[in-house]
């Protein structure tokens, strides 16, 4: 099993249209796949057509301890299972903020219910925050996928990502690494695009060998500005099932693939983390 957070602390980087089409590009190739949404404002869950309203069980139930990830989790499209969040999970970082071990919460939750013996992947739509839900995701999980626009400030904003990805590694979870960043929103017309990927690409192999992002990949895939991806979250769909021919769809596809053959390479799955520094 591997699992995988989504995680970029900036807004409208395609950070959830991310997590929902490339769970649902796994789950079309036949891989049984969780989406857990850590954001508060809920649209990996409305995306996938939930509507988690009050008195529903979410994530923050999970956390609060008043229910299981099996009580939470709703079955959604053959294959792809999601555990929906709403504004009630912005409680959390209240309500952990003196709790002894609260960054690992949701791992604790997760090992309790076996996933390893129900899921090939598990992904976590993450807050664009670097906060406690975020944290938890990070100590939960052995992999890290950054999508990133190709713009001047989403780079520079990456080295705080990086940062806190190494804090996570030191000090909270060893297996943690930085897989790969998906380039997102892409234009290839543009010249920015171009040097930001250059420069990321430079950044990356002139990386120190022990940091946790030392062996991460830009995906081959971009991901290229696409209407029918703005508009598929509106109908409670992924790209497949909104728009199965458009180039959103053709991308994620190809994301899905990347995603798929880095296991394939590895020679086994990755485990789900167990112990704390």
């Amino acid at each position: 099993m591997r699992t995988i957070a989504i995680m970029n602390q900036k807004g409208g980087v395609a950070k959830t249209t991310t997590s929902v089409n490339l769970a649902a590009a796994l789950a079309r190739s036949g891989k049984s796949v969780c989406v857990i949404d850590l954001d508060p404002q809920g649209h990996a869950s409305f995306h996938l057509g939930l509507d988690a309203a009050p008195g529903s069980r979410t994530v923050y139930d999970v956390f609060a301890e008043q229910c299981t990830v099996d009580d939470a989790r709703q079955l959604v499209a053959e294959n792809l299972s999601v555990i929906p969040s709403n504004i009630d999970l912005a409680a959390v970082e209240v309500e952990l903020s003196n709790t002894p071990g609260r960054e690992f919460v949701l791992r604790d939750a997760l090992n309790h219910w076996k996933l390893q013996e129900r899921f090939d992947y598990v992904i976590m739509d993450c807050p664009p925050s670097l906060g406690v839900l975020t944290i938890n995701a990070l100590c939960a999980v052995t992999e890290v996928l950054i999508p990133l626009q190709p713009h001047f400030f989403a780079l520079q904003g990456l080295s705080k990502l990086f940062e806190t990805t190494a804090l996570v590694t030191r000090r909270l979870n060893r297996d943690l690494r930085v897989t790969g960043v998906a380039l997102c929103l892409y234009e290839s017309g543009t010249r920015l695009a171009a040097d930001v990927t250059e420069d990321l690409r430079l950044f990356l192999t002139s990386s120190d060998a022990d940091t946790p992002w030392a062996k991460a990949k830009i995906f081959k895939t971009r991901i290229r500005r696409n209407i029918k991806l703005a508009e598929a979250p509106s109908f409670g769909q992924s790209i497949f099932d909104y728009a199965k021919t458009c180039p959103g769809a053709r991308d994620y596809a190809e994301l899905g693939d990347e995603v798929l053959a880095m296991a394939q390479a590895a020679g086994s799955p990755l485990p789900l983390q167990q112990n704390a520094a």
